[in-house]
């Protein structure tokens, strides 16, 4: 680990930029050709309470209705023998109960409308704009220097933009708690970018490649254990409680955006101050 931070910090830095940009315009390709899932959250969906008459697992019921009905995005929870069924889009009660009429007796049957809808999308995106309009702003407040409040603006979105390419390409629907963790991304990014740019500008005690090192080790660390309890959430939650979809999705979302945290901050936002700095800025 330590080898690898010192050629993080030491090495030629202006190659390392260029990793996570690629990452992003990826990570944005893939999503304008394959586009997100939207959950239940955004465009409603039908709950349809079952009682079992055979015995059956939350997997195999989420299989079962998945090839039934030819939908992917199904949610099931299990309480003894009463199986509460989760279906994205509109489900005909008729057609539902002909083709699992084997499986299970339907106990009730509704549609429900989305938990977000498109004022509640726009809201968030509204939010998120001026969240990064303010973040830079602060910055710039407190450093008195564009290249850094770019820099961490740049990191943030690299790592919004990766996180989310990742939702699409593994399937996680855009949610409630998807949001969420999107949104606490952006808080635990700017985090990290924050300790960099004030080691790197405010200190003058040693060597850029020193501050360098000395704030990559602590939030590499940072990283790693906010990383590990993350990774393990994510495994509890597939082996022993596999119907905590909420948490499931949380976990990942957040998995993918902490590793995108380390390549934005440590590779690019550290290599564009870096450059900054031997151009003689913030002096």
């Amino acid at each position: 680990m330590v080898d690898v931070i010192n050629y993080i910090t030491r090495k030629s830095h202006k190659p390392l930029i260029l990793i996570p940009i690629l990452l992003m315009i990826l990570s944005l390709l893939y999503l304008g050709i394959f586009g997100l899932n939207e959950g239940v959250d955004l465009k409603g969906g039908t709950l349809a309470t079952v009682e079992l008459k055979q015995p059956m697992t939350e997997s195999d019921i989420t299989s079962l209705v998945q090839q039934g009905l030819g939908i992917k995005e199904v949610q099931t929870s299990i309480t003894d023998k009463t199986a509460t069924i989760t279906i994205s889009g509109d489900v005909d009660v008729a057609e539902f109960t002909q083709k699992f009429q084997e499986k299970f007796n339907v106990l009730s049957f509704k549609n429900v409308g989305a938990l977000l809808g498109q004022d509640a999308v726009m809201q968030i995106i509204y939010a998120l704009i001026f969240a990064f309009v303010f973040m830079s702003a602060t910055v710039f407040f407190i450093f008195r220097d564009f290249v850094p409040s770019i820099a961490i603006i740049l990191s943030a979105v690299c790592n919004i933009s990766i996180a989310v390419g990742g939702m699409s390409l593994f399937g996680i629907p855009v949610s409630v708690a998807s949001v969420g963790a999107l949104l606490m991304l952006i808080g635990y990014g700017v985090d990290t970018d924050i300790i960099l740019t004030t080691r790197l500008l405010r200190r003058r005690e040693g060597t850029v490649e020193d501050r360098a090192t000395d704030a990559c080790k602590t939030g590499i660390t940072m990283s790693f254990a906010a990383l590990a309890s993350m990774i393990v959430l994510f495994v509890v939650v597939r082996v022993f409680i596999p119907s905590a979809q909420v948490l499931d999705d949380i976990s990942a979302v957040l998995i993918m955006g902490l590793l995108s945290d380390l390549m934005s901050t440590w590779l690019m936002n550290l290599g564009i101050l870096k450059w900054h700095m031997e151009r003689g800025g913030h002096n």
